[in-house]
C-alpha cells in the first residue's frame, strides 16, 4: 500500500492495456506499426461533416475534481460473462464518479472469493488490500488506526462474510469502523464449484438438484440488530437503486453495511435457485424507492406529505426515500425493518432498500479518543526502551 496521499493530483497513470487490445504489427523492416484504428491511415476514416472537415471527439464529461468517469475503471473483468458482481463495480464506479471522490483517498479491501476479485475491477490509482479468507473486517480496523482519512471500500462475499469472516463482521460493525462493506450475496461458492453458502435459502436447490437442509444467515438482520447504522439491501440488476445506496453510504461516517443479490450465472441462476435473476426479478419488494440527489443537482421541489423522506448529508446532498411498501418513518427503527424483513422473507419475497441511517452514531476514531494516526508514530514510539526490555526479559531468567 503506498503511503502518498494525494487529494488532488495533477496526473494520473495512462490506462494499462487491454488483453483485447490487438497487438502492432511488424514491417517489411522490423519495425512496429500501431493498428490501423490508431494510426488512422487504415482501415476506417475519421467521421467528417458535410464539408468533408474531421469531426473532433466530443470530449468526455469530468467531475468537479477533473476527474472522467474512465478514470475511476480498474482491470478487465475476467469473471463469467453476465456476473452480477461485474453490475456490482460499474455501479460503484458510478457513484464514485458522481460523488467528486478522489482515487486517490480511497482503500479497497477483500478477502477470499469471486466478489473479492472486483477490487481489481475499479479504481486503478486506489490503495488496496487482498487479504485471506474471512478477514477482510479486522484488516479494515488495521488500516483505518493507521490512516484515518482514507476511505474504506470493502467488497466480501456472502461465504466470506457470514462463514469463515462472521466474527469479524461482527465486531467491525460493533465498533463503528467507517468503511463500505459490500456483501456480494449469491448463495454459493462460486469459485470452488457452488456449495451452498451461509446466506443460500433452505430448500434452494443446486444445478444437480441437490436441497439446502439448512435456514440462512439474513446478514442485514444481523446487522441491524447489532446496531450498525447504515444497513440497506439492493440487487446488482438495478443500476438506479444500488448508485443511491452506495453514494449515500460512501457519505456515511460509520460502517455502512450493503448486502447485493448478485446472481452467479454458472451455478445458481437455474430453475430452483433463489439467487437467479428471474428469481429475483420475480419476487423483489421495495422498502421504500430511493434516490440520491448531489448538492449540485438539488433543485427545491414541494412533495406531498407523507410520500417523500429527506435525508440530509453534511455535505447538502440528499438522500431521498419515496413511499413503497412501508411507512417512511420505519427506515430508522430497527425493530420495524427486521420484522419487515422476516415478513418479507416468509413470504418468499427479496425485501431490497434502506433498512437504517442513523447519522450521530460515534465512528470508532471519537469512542476511543484516538489522537494520531498510527502511520504518523515514530520508531521511539512504537519501540520499547532496550533498559525496559532487559529488565523485562531478566524476570524470566
Amino acid at each position: 500500500m503506498s503511503e502518498d496521499n494525494k487529494s488532488t493530483p495533477p496526473k494520473l497513470r495512462p490506462p494499462q492495456a487491454s488483453p483485447s487490445t490487438k497487438p502492432a504489427s511488424i514491417n517489411s523492416s522490423g519495425v512496429s506499426k500501431p493498428p490501423a484504428s490508431v494510426s488512422g491511415t487504415e482501415g476506417s476514416k475519421p467521421p467528417t461533416n458535410a464539408s468533408g472537415a474531421v469531426t473532433p471527439k466530443p470530449a468526455a464529461a469530468i467531475n468537479s475534481l477533473g476527474y472522467t468517469r474512465a478514470d475511476y475503471k480498474g482491470l478487465p473483468s475476467t469473471l463469467c460473462t453476465g456476473c452480477g458482481h461485474d453490475s456490482i463495480t460499474n455501479q460503484i464506479i458510478g457513484a464514485l464518479y458522481q460523488s467528486d471522490i478522489s482515487p486517490y483517498d480511497i482503500v479497497k479491501l477483500s478477502g477470499i472469493g469471486c466478489s473479492s476479485k472486483t477490487p481489481a475491477y475499479f479504481l486503478n490509482q486506489a490503495h488496496g488490500f487482498n487479504s485471506i479468507h474471512g478477514r477482510m473486517a479486522p484488516v479494515s480496523l488495521g488500516v483505518h488506526l493507521a490512516k484515518s482519512q482514507l476511505k474504506l471500500i470493502g467488497v466480501s462475499g456472502d461465504g466470506d462474510t457470514a462463514s469463515i469472516g462472521l466474527g469479524g463482521f461482527v465486531h467491525m460493525i460493533r465498533r463503528n469502523i467507517p468503511i463500505v462493506y459490500i456483501i456480494a450475496n449469491n448463495g454459493v461458492y462460486g469459485l470452488t464449484k457452488g456449495q451452498f453458502s451461509a446466506t443460500a435459502d433452505l430448500n434452494h436447490k443446486t444445478k444437480t438438484g441437490e436441497a439446502n437442509a439448512f435456514s440462512s444467515i439474513d446478514t442485514c438482520r444481523m446487522a441491524l440488530d447489532l446496531g450498525c447504522g447504515f444497513v440497506a439491501r439492493g440487487f446488482s440488476g438495478d443500476m438506479k437503486q444500488m448508485v443511491a445506496l452506495l453514494s449515500a453510504a460512501l457519505r456515511y461516517n460509520g460502517t455502512a453495511v450493503i448486502d447485493v443479490i448478485s446472481p452467479c450465472v454458472t451455478f445458481a441462476n437455474h430453475d430452483g435457485s433463489t439467487k437467479s435473476y428471474d428469481y429475483a426479478k420475480e419476487h423483489l419488494s421495495a422498502y421504500q424507492e430511493v434516490e440520491f440527489l448531489p448538492h449540485s443537482e438539488i433543485q427545491k421541489v414541494d412533495y406531498p406529505e407523507g410520500e417523500i423522506k429527506e435525508i440530509m448529508w453534511p455535505d447538502g446532498s440528499q438522500l431521498l426515500l419515496k413511499k413503497a411498501t412501508s411507512d417512511l418513518s420505519q427506515f430508522n427503527d430497527p425493530d420495524a425493518s427486521i420484522k419487515a424483513l422476516r415478513e418479507a422473507e416468509n413470504a418468499g419475497q427479496i425485501l431490497t432498500g434502506l433498512f437504517m441511517c442513523k447519522q450521530n452514531l460515534e465512528p470508532l476514531q471519537k469512542r476511543k479518543n484516538y489522537v494520531d494516526d498510527l502511520s504518523l508514530l515514530s520508531d521511539e514510539d512504537v519501540r520499547i526502551p532496550k533498559d525496559r526490555f532487559k529488565s523485562f526479559i531478566s524476570q524470566f531468567s
